[in-house]
């Protein structure tokens, strides 16, 4: 391992993350969003997120659609929104279910206006992601694999790809159903240490009877506000 080496994590450029995501960035020095990778068929956490509301958790999810004749291989760059409609229901949804929260008058603006903006499916979420970042003090540099390599393998080789091009010999991965992509033999002998984030879900404040884990990290700015990032981060 190289000293002072930077701390390198990926993820998907996902449609408002939960709090894991945010805690990831975090921790890392250079966050590549993968917004060149496959988008995933079937149902996934690119695309949608839940909320809670008065009657439980609910899903807000975008409709998307893809170039016909690719058989659902294609880029999240290649994703489009399947119509607008979906943004009038889903402000609608944030407005009915968080308009009693301390800080829906600073929080709803700043969301209303890059769901508004943005006709464009990825520069929607990394738009969202950079300002939610940005709201929660987080310094990382934010790179989009596009702008980083034209050409990538898969799996582990594309962290070793990613890594040598951002001259870093430290991964740090997320728990979840990315270590099926972590072959830690394969990166040691590419001088790659591989980390786990260290992320404890926090309890918070929120609306409505009980604390629902796991949803969007939207709910957190909304019932913490300017509080949000010493919530997310105190356990760590």
């Amino acid at each position: 391992m190289t000293p002072d080496s930077p701390v390198v994590a990926i993820h998907q450029p996902n449609y408002i993350p939960w709090l894991g995501y945010f805690q990831k960035m975090w921790e890392s020095d250079i966050f590549v969003l993968l917004d060149t990778v496959q988008f995933p068929r079937g149902q996934s956490f690119a695309n949608r997120n839940r909320v809670k509301t008065h009657n439980g958790t609910s899903w807000l999810t975008i409709p998307v659609s893809t170039p016909s004749g690719e058989k659902g291989k294609v880029p999240y760059t290649e994703v489009e929104f399947a119509g607008t409609k979906w943004k009038r229901k889903h402000l609608r949804t944030l407005q009915m279910n968080y308009k009693k929260a301390d800080y829906y008058d600073e929080i709803y603006p700043m969301l209303e206006k890059e769901i508004e903006k943005h006709l464009d499916f990825v520069e929607l979420n990394i738009a969202l992601i950079t300002k939610i970042a940005s709201y929660l003090g987080i310094q990382t540099r934010l790179v989009r694999l596009s702008s980083l390599l034209d050409t990538f393998g898969e799996k582990t080789d594309l962290i070793i790809d990613i890594c040598k091009k951002c001259h870093s010999s430290i991964y740090l991965s997320g728990t979840g159903g990315g270590k099926e992509y972590n072959d830690e033999e394969k990166l040691n002998e590419n001088d790659i240490e591989l980390r786990y984030s260290r992320f404890a879900h926090p309890e918070y404040p929120q609306l409505w009877d009980g604390f629902e884990p796991n949803l969007s990290v939207i709910d957190l700015l909304f019932n913490c506000g300017p509080e949000s990032s010493a919530v997310l981060f105190r356990k760590q």
